[in-house]
């Protein structure tokens, strides 16, 4: 009797497994310029909040920041290297999946600038000349404008999406 043959893995999951590749495209264009810059001032959003004394509704905006900043970075990771592929049942629909991303994001930064834009006004006491007792007025205001920033880029990434897939795109880069 013969050995059986050697069994080999199917080629989808060997071209799966191959060697990593920057996706200069991706880095060079439009989505890979606005996921850097939703990086940047997700980063600056997150970063802002946690170094100021916060409580209350505050919590949320923290969470969402550093949720979709997370997300952000996966999403920016997977798509430079371009091993989007790896990700199941989502992989295969990478632009919408982008997308969809985008837009619970910006509803979500919506949300959080609202919040922060309610505890900006809160604090809006001791924005006077002479207070001496510390206070968040800054750190909130600086935190309202960086969630409008990722509001904005969230929103145009997600119309850029849009737009590619419109066009019969399926692929991010």
């Amino acid at each position: 009797m013969l050995p059986p043959p050697p069994r080999q893995p199917p080629p989808q999951a060997r071209a799966a497994r191959g060697a990593v590749r920057l996706q200069r495209a991706f880095l060079r264009g439009p989505l890979g310029v606005l996921r850097l810059l939703q990086l940047v001032a997700g980063a600056s959003f997150w970063i802002t909040i946690a170094t100021s004394r916060y409580q209350g509704p505050v919590h949320f905006a923290l969470f969402v920041s550093v949720l979709f900043w997370l997300l952000t970075l996966g999403l920016y990771f997977l798509t430079l290297l371009g091993k989007h592929e790896l990700v199941p049942v989502l992989g295969s629909r990478w632009l919408v999946v982008n997308v969809a991303h985008d837009l619970l994001a910006a509803a979500l930064y919506g949300a959080a600038t609202a919040i922060m834009i309610d505890q900006t006004q809160k604090h809006s006491y001791c924005n006077l000349k002479d207070y001496q007792m510390p206070c968040a007025y800054h750190a909130f205001l600086a935190a309202s404008v960086c969630g409008s920033l990722c509001l904005g880029l969230y929103l145009l990434s997600a119309l850029y999406g849009c737009c590619r897939r419109c066009q019969g795109e399926q692929e991010v880069a």
